[in-house]
Formats: C-alpha cells, sequence, structure tokens
C-alpha cells in the first residue's frame, strides 16, 4: 500500500471511493500493487467480501486489473482522470524513446492551411438542427474507400471523434456489460482499457504477419464471444495486415456467426503501404473504421465511419442526444485535406519514409538472428523470455521501448518497439542491443 495514503471504508462503496481517489491523486501510479483483499480487510477491520466487492467494482469499471499471481494493480491507463505524471513514467534523459506508438511529428502535414481554409470556405455557419455528418465529405470518403477496396457502396457513413470513439460508440449500439469481444493478442492498449472501461469481456486471438488466426478466433467464437475487432493492417504492436488468403477464410468463418458484430479498424488509412483486405460485411451487424490521426496528425481528432445501416444510424442517434456531431470545422478541414496534393504528396513521402525505416530495422534484427514479423505499420513486435530484463538491458544501453505487457492478454511477453522517429542508420545499433536482450549470453558491455 502507498505510504502517503492510506484506504478507509466500512462498505464496498467506500473503499472502492477511497481507492479511485488514490489513483486519481497519483498515490497509485499506473501498475502500482494493491494489497490483497485478506490483507486489506484485515486493516481496515471488515470482512474478506466486502473488499472482494470494492475490487470488483473497481475492476467492472476499469480502474483496477487482476493478474494471477501478480495480484491487483492499477491499470495502465485506468478510467478515472488522473494526473498525467501517474499514468506515464518519466523517459530518463539520454534515452532514445522509441516507446510512444506516435507518428513522427516531423512528418505530420500543416494544418494551418486546411484550417484557414475551412475557416474561410462558404459553407454557411452550422446551428444546432442542421450540423451533421456533412454530405460532401461522405460523398468524398466512399470512393476513396471503394478505391482500396472497402466494400462501402451500399454502408451508410457517420463522422466520429477518431477510431476509438468510433469502436466505443458501435459497441454501445450492440453489447451489454458482461459480454465478449473477441480481440487480437497481442493488440491495442487502448482497446484493451476500452474493454474493461465498459464492462465488456475479453477474448484473446493470437494474431500472425497474416492477421487473426482463423482457429483462435473459432475458438473466441465457440465461446459465446458477441463481438470482433480486426485491425486490418499496421496492426498495433505487431505491425500485422490481414492477407487476402487470411481475409477469405476469415469471411468464411464469421459467414457461419451471423449475428456476431464485425469492427474493422483502420487507423493507419493512408500511411500503410498496401491495400487493406476486408472481411466485412459478413454478418448482420458491421463498421468499418478509417482514422486521420495517423496521417494528418493526432490532433486531429476525427474518424469515419461505415457500417450496415442500423449500425450508423445507432451511432448517429445517441450522438444527437449526447455531443451532437463532430465539428464542420474539423470536417471542412479533413475534406481540404483529401483533396490537397501537396498533403498527399506529403503522407505518401512520411509512409515511403516509416516503410523504410521499419525495413531497416526489420532486416537488422533478422541479421541478429531475431526473428520478427510484420511489415506494416509504425510499430515493430519482439518476442522476448522476460520484458523486464530486456527493457533493462535496452535502457541501458541507451534505449527505451514500451514493454508488451501493455497489449497482453494471454500472449507470450514481448516488446514493442516504435519506428517512426528511427533513423535508418540507427536500426545495427539498436538491433545489436534487441539482440542481447533476447540472447542474454550475447549481451555486450552497455553502452556509454
Amino acid at each position: 500500500m502507498a505510504e502517503q495514503y492510506q484506504v478507509s471504508g466500512d462498505s464496498a462503496a467506500e473503499i472502492s471511493a477511497s481507492i479511485e481517489t488514490g489513483v486519481l491523486r497519483g498515490f497509485w501510479v499506473a501498475g502500482s500493487a494493491l494489497p490483497s483483499v485478506r490483507v486489506l480487510a484485515g486493516s481496515l477491520h471488515v470482512s474478506p467480501a466486502t473488499v472482494a466487492k470494492a475490487y470488483q467494482d473497481l475492476r467492472q469499471r476499469g480502474v483496477i486489473e487482476t493478474e494471477g499471481r501478480r495480484g491487483t494493480r492499477v491499470r495502465s491507463r485506468p478510467a478515472v482522470a488522473v494526473r498525467r505524471s501517474a499514468l506515464h513514467a518519466p523517459i530518463p534523459s539520454g534515452l532514445r524513446d522509441l516507446s510512444t506508438g506516435e507518428p513522427d511529428l516531423r512528418l505530420l502535414p500543416p494544418l494551418a492551411p486546411a484550417l484557414a481554409a475551412a475557416a474561410a470556405g462558404e459553407t454557411p455557419p452550422q446551428g444546432y438542427a442542421s450540423a451533421v455528418t456533412m454530405p460532401e465529405l461522405a460523398d468524398a470518403a466512399r470512393p476513396r474507400l471503394l478505391a482500396e477496396g472497402v466494400p462501402v457502396s451500399g454502408a451508410e457513413i457517420v463522422v466520429t471523434s477518431g477510431a476509438l470513439d468510433s469502436i466505443e460508440r458501435v459497441f454501445n449500439a450492440h453489447l451489454r456489460p458482461g459480454d465478449t469481444v473477441a480481440i487480437e493478442d497481442p493488440g491495442w492498449a487502448a482497446l484493451i482499457d476500452l474493454l474493461a472501461a465498459l464492462g465488456l469481456r475479453a477474448a484473446p486471438v493470437s494474431v500472425d504477419e497474416h492477421g487473426p488466426d482463423p482457429d483462435s478466433l473459432a475458438a473466441a467464437l465457440g465461446s459465446g464471444a458477441r463481438a470482433v475487432v480486426v485491425t486490418v493492417r499496421a496492426q498495433n504492436p505487431t505491425g500485422a495486415a490481414v492477407s487476402a488468403d487470411r481475409a477469405r477464410r476469415l469471411r468464411d468463418l464469421l459467414s457461419g456467426f451471423p449475428g456476431v458484430l464485425v469492427v474493422e479498424d483502420d487507423h493507419a488509412a493512408e500511411l500503410a503501404e498496401r491495400e487493406p483486405h476486408c472481411i466485412g460485411p459478413v454478418t448482420g451487424s458491421w463498421a468499418f473504421v478509417r482514422s486521420a490521426s495517423k496521417p494528418f496528425g493526432p490532433d486531429l481528432r476525427i474518424a469515419v465511419l461505415a457500417g450496415d445501416e442500423t449500425t450508423v444510424a445507432r451511432v448517429a442517434g445517441r450522438m444527437r442526444i449526447g455531443m451532437g456531431w463532430v465539428s464542420t470545422v474539423l470536417q471542412r478541414m479533413l475534406l481540404w485535406l483529401w483533396r490537397d496534393p501537396e498533403v498527399t504528396a506529403i503522407v505518401g513521402l512520411a509512409a515511403e519514409t516509416y516503410g523504410r525505416r521499419r525495413r531497416a530495422l526489420r532486416d537488422a534484427l533478422r541479421a541478429e538472428g531475431v526473428e520478427v514479423g510484420g511489415d506494416t505499420g509504425i510499430n515493430v513486435w519482439v518476442p522476448v523470455p522476460d520484458e523486464t530484463h530486456a527493457i533493462a538491458v535496452l535502457r541501458d544501453r541507451g534505449w527505451a521501448v514500451a514493454p508488451g505487457a501493455l497489449f497482453r492478454v494471454g500472449s507470450p511477453p514481448g516488446i514493442r518497439i516504435t519506428i517512426s522517429t528511427l533513423d535508418t542508420d540507427e536500426a545495427p545499433e539498436l538491433a545489436r542491443a534487441v539482440a542481447s536482450a533476447v540472447h542474454p549470453a550475447t549481451m555486450a558491455p552497455p553502452m556509454r
């Protein structure tokens, strides 16, 4: 238990609130261990059942998690607005930070011209009754998606505030707490956290360089999964992309489960170096999400969601009685960015640059005897025997990477390396450091 903070309360609700306050104020940082049920019950002089109920409430709301022998811990991103320092451990000075998962800000197109163009457009100011998804943006999105083979000719389109916002809204439109969602493992950390925050259960599906494994997905569906999320390309953290053959096999499998919701995530969008191979629509409920954040900038919180009529209608209807709509200023900005040939060239150059950096590291790792898969996106996943040891070794040699535990449900240990800012001439040195972490017997002295 944190020395500066003591849990209090006589009831499960009071204990839960006290622990949440400690997380909120940063007395327990992300990953901090909480006392066992019996230890906390003894210190508070309440029954173990009371503490267990408090912990259950916090787990269902995505504040804490239980990890077998590791006990109960604060989630990496608990569903409560905590102090930023409690979420992100500072990277020591002098380390090369490859842990972020973010694009290279130097490769993003400038947004000021798009904002100026959106503000100076001829579109009149929008009122509460008229502000919705702009028809001209939907009309522009449809051919862009169709040109890449995304089957949206008969789909409805709505604009949301980013990929995760889209996925959350689709979940809320179809699922209820306690439902099971099949997700890639390892997979997107934010999605794992979202499931916890919504009270949904994760059914892990193993993933290789061609996408989700059909046999693993079949097992998840057989166990009662009501939804599945598939990253069509640039999978985070592995860099996997669904191949044409894998898409066909997954389509055949899912056709036997017409009641399952299928969500396809295309977060990399224009940055991906290959066209997406889609699975849906093959069941009664389907959504395809394309975000603008990776190619155009994380601060451009906007995504296009295409799907079946019922799904999109539920998402748009719920938005109408909540946030209302995504600002038409942002919508006009995205439309301008799509239409500007200079922006298209900038995004294309970024995609080529990421490809060179990723291939440089992948080839260097393989030269050191470290096998890695996946050839899309801005991240590389490296299986390791021990994550803590691997991260410590890399830090000693000047590199900061992300621990695989953030992205895993039940898959083996690994580390995620973000290549977005990695210069190609840095790849051999990094590969040698990774090899020393993967194969401890070959460890060289730390770099000074």
